[in-house]
C-alpha cells in the first residue's frame, strides 16, 4: 500500500481554484441575470411602442402612442401597468423622460413628416421650389405694399368724389326725366373696390358654382390656443428641419393631406366628405378649407377663405397695376375715360389723378377674374401680357358684367391656387404651421373616426426610463432604458 499526501501548497492551490471557478460562477449568474432583466425590459418597451395609434399612422403617416388608453387622460401609470404586462413583473419602473408630439412647437411631429416626406418622395419633390423662396417673400413684400398703395389712392378719390360733390351743388339741377344721364353713360369704375369696402371680398371673387362652406370650429379647444400637456427630459432631435429644404417639405405634407377650397372646395362635395388620399374611404371634416385655417387660423372657413384670398388678391393687385404701366393702349383707355370722367365732374385739372385711379381699378377687377380662375382649379398668369389679360375696361365699367367672366381660362405654365398657398405657408412662422397642422389632425380623428378621446398632446413619441430589477433574491440592478420614433 502507499501513502497519499498533500501539501499545504497544493491545499491552498485547490482552494484558490475552486474558489475562482465558484466566483466566475457567481458572476455569470449575475451578468446572465442583469442581461435577463434588460431583455426582459427592452422586449416590454418595444411591445409599449408597438402599440402605435392605428389611425394617427394610417391617415398622417405619424407613429406615437396614444397614451390615455382611450380615456383621455393621460397618466404616467398606464404606461407602468402596460410594461409590467408585456414584461415578468420583476422588474421596477419609473418614467425619468417624456416626448409628446406637441413639445417644442410639435418637435417630434415635424421630425416624423420630414424623415416620411424624404422617404418617400425625397429631396426631388421641392428642387423647383428651392430657388423660387426669394421670389415669394418679394410678391408678399409687394403686395403689403400695395395695401399701402391702395389707402393712399382711396383718400384721393374721396377727395376727388367731395371735390365732385360740391361741384355739382353749384350746377342747375339735370332734367328730372334722366337725372343720372351722365353717370349711366360713363359707368363706375370703382365697383370692384367699393364692393369689396362693403361686403368683403368673397362677395366679389367667388365662381358662381363654388358653394361657400359654413363649418366652424372652437378655437379654445384646439392644440395650438389650450394649455397642453407637457413632456420632460432631453432627447435627441434631428437637424435641419428648420431649413428651407425641411420647411418646403412640411408644407409639401399639408398640401397632401388636408383639403383646400380649389383642390377640394366645398361645391365638388355637398355632404362634407372627402377622398383621402387616392381611396374611396370618406372621412367627415369640420373645416373645409384646412390649408387655409393652417395658414390664417380663423374658427370659420368664410373667415380662413376670405384671409387668404386678401393676401392673393394684393398680390395680384401689385403684379397687375406694374403691368398696366407698361401697356400703352391700356393706358390711352384708361385716359380717354379719365377725360371724360374729369369733363363730367368739370375738374379738368384732375384727368391725371383720375387715370391713376382708374388703373388701379382696373388692376382690381382683373385680380378678382385671376382669383376666380384659381379657384376653380385652373392656372392664372403671374406675370401679365396683352395675351393673357382678361378683363376689358368696358366689362370694368358696366355693374356686375364680369358675372360673366367666371375665371374659366386655363393659361399654360400659370400659378395655381396651391401655389399660393405653398407660398403663405412658407412665409408663415412653422412653429404656429405645425401646430394648427396638429389642430386639424385632432380634430379630423376625433370627428372622423369617432376618437373623442384623442389628444395630440397626449401622444408619446420617446420615453425614458429607470428600471430596477431584483436578482439573485436579494440584489438589485438599476439600468436605464429608452425608445422613440425616430
Amino acid at each position: 500500500m502507499k501513502r497519499a499526501e498533500i501539501t499545504v501548497f497544493l491545499s491552498m492551490a485547490l482552494i484558490l481554484t475552486v474558489s475562482f471557478i465558484l466566483g466566475i460562477l457567481q458572476i455569470t449568474v449575475i451578468q446572465t441575470s442583469k442581461n435577463m432583466s434588460r431583455l426582459e425590459t427592452d422586449r416590454a418597451v418595444f411591445s409599449l411602442f408597438g402599440e402605435y395609434q392605428r389611425n394617427l399612422l394610417e391617415d398622417y403617416q405619424i407613429f406615437a402612442i396614444e397614451g390615455t388608453y382611450e380615456t383621455g387622460d393621460f397618466s404616467e401609470e398606464r404606461l407602468i401597468r402596460r410594461m409590467h404586462y408585456y414584461g415578468e413583473g420583476n422588474t421596477d419602473h419609473e418614467v425619468t423622460g417624456v416626448q409628446f408630439l406637441t413639445d417644442n412647437h410639435g418637435q417630434a411631429f415635424r421630425e416624423q413628416v420630414t424623415a416620411y416626406m424624404e422617404e418617400c418622395y425625397g429631396i426631388g419633390l421641392i428642387r423647383d421650389f428651392t430657388g423660387m423662396t426669394e421670389e415669394w417673400e418679394e410678391q408678399c413684400i409687394e403686395g403689403e405694399k400695395i395695401q399701402a398703395e391702395e389707402e393712399k389712392i382711396e383718400e384721393q378719390f374721396e377727395e376727388l368724389r367731395k371735390a365732385a360733390e360740391e361741384a355739382a351743388s353749384d350746377m342747375p339741377d339735370l332734367p328730372e326725366e334722366n337725372p343720372d344721364a351722365g353717370n349711366e353713360e360713363i359707368g363706375n369704375p370703382f365697383q370692384y373696390i367699393e364692393q369689396i369696402e362693403k361686403t368683403g371680398i368673397l362677395s366679389v371673387v367667388m365662381p358662381e358654382e363654388m358653394e361657400l362652406s359654413g363649418k366652424e370650429i372652437s378655437l379654445e379647444d384646439q392644440v395650438s390656443v389650450r394649455s397642453l400637456n407637457t413632456g420632460y427630459g432631453s432627447f435627441p432631435a434631428r437637424t435641419g428641419i428648420d431649413g428651407i429644404e425641411g420647411r418646403l417639405l412640411f408644407n409639401e405634407y399639408i398640401l397632401q393631406n388636408f383639403r383646400n377650397a380649389a383642390g377640394n372646395g366645398a361645391s365638388s362635395n355637398k355632404d362634407g366628405y372627402i377622398k383621402v388620399k387616392d381611396t374611396e374611404e370618406k372621412q367627415p371634416r369640420s373645416l373645409e378649407y384646412e390649408v387655409e385655417y393652417i395658414i390664417s387660423g380663423k374658427a370659420s372657413d368664410k373667415e380662413n377663405l376670405e384671409s387668404v384670398l386678401t393676401k392673393i388678391f394684393l398680390i395680384r393687385l401689385a403684379l397687375n397695376y406694374s403691368y398696366l404701366f407698361i401697356d400703352s393702349e391700356k393706358q390711352a383707355e384708361a385716359k380717354a375715360l379719365a377725360a371724360a370722367i374729369s369733363l363730367l365732374l368739370l375738374m379738368p385739372e384732375g384727368t391725371e389723378v383720375i387715370k391713376q385711379l382708374i388703373l388701379f381699378a382696373w388692376a382690381a377687377g382683373e385680380s378678382t377674374v385671376d382669383i376666380r380662375t384659381l379657384l376653380n382649379g385652373k392656372r392664372a398668369a403671374l406675370i401679365k401680357t396683352k395675351e393673357n389679360w382678361q378683363l376689358s375696361l368696358s366689362e370694368l365699367l358696366i355693374p356686375g358684367s364680369s358675372s360673366g367672366n367666371n375665371g374659366d381660362e386655363d393659361i399654360a405654365g400659370g400659378i395655381t391656387y396651391e401655389d399660393y398657398l405653398r407660398i403663405f405657408l412658407f412665409m408663415q412662422d412653422q412653429d404656429q404651421t405645425a401646430m394648427r397642422t396638429l389642430d386639424r389632425i385632432e380634430e379630423n380623428l376625433a370627428s372622423g373616426k369617432g376618437m373623442e378621446y384623442f389628444r395630440t398632446d397626449c401622444c408619446i413619441t420617446k420615453l425614458e426610463l429607470k428600471n430596477t430589477g431584483v436578482i439573485l433574491g436579494d440584489l438589485t440592478y438599476t439600468y436605464p432604458a429608452y425608445f422613440g420614433y425616430e
